[in-house]
């Protein structure tokens, strides 16, 4: 099994990528219900892993991240999902 999709909440990232475009942090922040450090600590290896794609911009001057899934990620979410399918016979 993949090991970076072990975790609740890059798998929760994942699943959020999944049906987006590109989603910004404070987004999926709110959808996860988790704190800044927390995300960004997840999301962090999930861009280092490839599987995740970041993108900062400036709106109004203000700063803005967003992320969407990556072909590398989706193929890494679908090979996990076969692999727990597959426990269950």
């Amino acid at each position: 099994m993949d090991e970076l999709l072990l975790s609740k909440i890059r798998l929760s990232v994942i699943a959020e990528l999944l049906t987006s475009d590109w989603i910004a942090f404070s987004e999926l922040q709110r959808s996860l219900d988790v704190t800044q450090g927390n995300l960004g600590a997840h999301l962090s290896k999930l861009v280092e892993a490839g599987y995740v794609d970041e993108q900062k911009s400036f709106v109004n001057r203000r700063p803005l991240t967003q992320y969407r899934l990556a072909p590398k990620g989706r193929a890494a979410f679908v090979a996990h999902v076969h692999q727990l399918q597959s426990l269950l016979g």
